[in-house]
């Protein structure tokens, strides 16, 4: 089924002159059901940060439903859309990306997942919505939880941490503050002479994020030497993100990568991003398997809470972890 979105108006003249290279970077492309799949996975975390993940056992009917269902939402008249937010950060945002100014060509809805935690504007988006789209979020997001449960206990078993399900039952348990976006880049009537930012340039807070989007590009992701690279769409698989709280736990192993969207076509743009996040007084900090020396140890303790309100607080690009690095001793800073 087609949906027809009706047009949102954007006044952004925010462009970008990206340093991209000409050609797609090669994304590491992991069957989940390989049994070699725990190794290629920590690998593809340690050099890259990302990764696309096939097989991965989510029904193909649940990803065209959701899709549709969400085009359906963006579609809607701007005042019933708007009944849903502004966001608060959960409920329907438009343009403009968290409180410190940030500034995008899309409109997005960021739901609750944990069903034991209410949300007033995660329940306005549904109020909106036919009972179906409720039902295709929660069964996406059950699929997502599981995959991404999936991947951290890849992880574990590969990096041999202890004690068991350290990473995954922070996603499993009933108090994980993990969360769902689905952002919107609408269509353009023309398309600009230079790329125009969809959503500027971030690490994710969380553990990792699993997303999906249809078959429209502008996804990047930027590599070690600072160059931006584009990642090919594939509407039929997921990409897993690693996040700053994984790079803390790993005591910098893990690299949680810098991604940006950028938009210059006259396709609109659907993604869905699952961010797998630990629970609010969980307190993160380098694992103790990992690094076996307190003076090794790259990152200060602190909890998801307060890391969340740090970032929350900060400006999108900002490398958010650098408050919380340890400090080196004055003579070993400089030697």
């Amino acid at each position: 089924m087609v949906v027809l979105l009706q047009p949102v108006t954007f006044n952004s003249d925010v462009y970008v002159n990206p340093k991209c290279k000409p050609s797609p970077v090669p994304v590491p492309v992991i069957d989940l059901t390989d049994a070699d799949a725990k190794t290629q996975i920590v690998k593809a975390c340690e050099e890259l940060g990302f990764f696309k993940v096939v097989n991965h056992g989510v029904r193909p009917d649940l990803l065209t439903q959701l899709e549709e269902e969400a085009n359906k939402f963006f579609a809607m008249p701007q005042y019933l859309k708007e009944k849903a937010g502004p966001p608060d950060p959960f409920g329907y945002g438009s343009k403009r990306i968290g409180p410190s100014g940030d500034m995008g060509w899309l409109e997005y809805i960021l739901l609750n997942a944990n069903h034991h935690l209410s949300s007033t504007k995660t329940t306005a988006v549904f109020q909106q919505t036919h009972a179906t789209f409720r039902e295709a979020v929660e069964e996406y997001m059950d699929e997502m939880k599981r995959m991404a449960c999936n991947v951290l206990e890849m992880v574990e078993e590969e990096l041999s941490i202890e004690p068991k399900e350290k990473l995954s039952k922070l996603v499993k348990v009933e108090e994980s503050d993990s969360c769902l976006r689905v952002n919107h880049y609408p269509e353009k009537e023309e398309t600009p002479a230079k790329e125009e930012i969809g959503f500027g340039e971030h690490t994710d807070p969380q553990l990792i994020s699993v997303l999906r989007s249809n078959d429209t590009e502008g996804l990047q992701i930027c590599l070690k030497d600072g160059s931006w690279v584009a990642v090919p769409p594939d509407h039929s698989s997921f990409f897993i993100i690693v996040g700053d709280t994984l790079q803390v736990m790993t005591n910098g192993r893990f690299k949680s990568v810098k991604h940006r969207v950028l938009t210059n076509t006259k396709r609109s743009r659907l993604s869905m991003i699952y961010f797998a996040g630990p629970p609010l007084t969980e307190k993160i900090a380098p694992m103790s398997c990992l690094v076996l020396k307190q003076e090794d140890r790259l990152y200060k303790e602190l909890t998801w809470s307060q890391y969340k309100s740090h970032c929350y607080k900060s400006k999108l690009g900002d490398y958010r972890l650098g408050v919380f690095e340890e400090q080196l001793p004055f003579y070993m800073s400089n030697v």
